[in-house]
C-alpha cells in the first residue's frame, strides 16, 4: 500500500508579513521567507558580525548616494521575503517605510555556516529577481556573481586576498578583497 502525497504548504509574503505582526514568531527569533517556505536563520557569529560591518563600511565608501541597508528584507515576489546582509538598493530610507524595496543594485550575503542555504536557495532567488550583482564573502574569498539569466548566474568570479573587485553600479571605485574579508 502506497502512502498518500502530502503537500508543504507555502507561505506568501502577505501571510508571513501577517504571522510576524501578530507576533507570531518569539522575540528574536531569526526567520525569513524564501520561495514561500519559512526558514530559521543560524545566529550570527563574531566573524560574521565582523565581516557584515565590514562590507557596509568598504560600500558605503565605493557607493556615495546608494542606500544601503544592512540585515533588512528585501520584497521579492509575491512569496520570498528574504533579509540579505548587505543590500544596495536605490533611494533613501523613508523611500521604504510604507513598503520593502523590491529590487537592488547588489545584494552581499556573509556566509559562514549558511554557505549551502546562501548558495543553493538565496542564489537562485536573487538571479531570478534580476538583481543584477550579488556576492557572497566566505572566510577567505568573494565570490562575485553576475550576469542573472533565469534563476542562476551566467558570470562567477572567486576573488582572493590580493585581488580587487569594482561594482557593477560603480565600475572605478576599485576595492581591495582585503579589506572585506576579516
Amino acid at each position: 500500500m502506497s502512502e498518500p502525497a502530502v503537500d508543504l504548504h507555502r507561505w506568501t509574503r502577505a501571510e508571513y508579513e501577517q504571522m510576524a505582526a501578530s507576533g507570531l514568531f518569539e522575540p528574536g527569533r531569526r526567520v525569513e521567507l524564501i520561495d514561500g517556505f519559512i526558514f530559521d536563520m543560524t545566529p550570527q557569529s563574531s566573524f560574521h558580525a565582523t565581516a557584515v560591518h565590514l562590507a557596509a563600511a568598504v560600500l558605503q565608501a565605493s557607493l556615495p548616494g546608494v542606500y544601503l541597508r544592512i540585515q533588512s528584507p528585501l520584497a521579492l515576489g509575491a512569496d520570498s521575503l528574504p533579509e540579505p546582509d548587505v543590500a544596495a538598493v536605490p533611494g533613501s530610507p523613508r523611500d521604504y517605510l510604507e513598503s520593502h524595496p523590491a529590487a537592488a543594485l547588489l545584494v552581499v550575503e556573509v556566509a559562514d555556516s549558511s554557505l549551502p542555504h546562501d548558495r543553493q536557495r538565496k542564489l537562485p532567488l536573487y538571479a531570478g529577481a534580476g538583481i543584477p550583482e550579488t556576492w557572497i564573502l566566505t572566510r577567505n574569498a568573494l565570490e562575485v556573481y553576475r550576469q542573472p539569466e533565469g534563476a542562476e548566474y551566467r558570470s562567477v568570479r572567486v576573488l582572493r586576498r590580493g585581488d580587487t573587485v569594482a561594482t557593477l553600479a560603480n565600475p572605478d571605485g576599485l576595492i581591495a578583497v582585503a579589506d572585506l574579508l576579516p
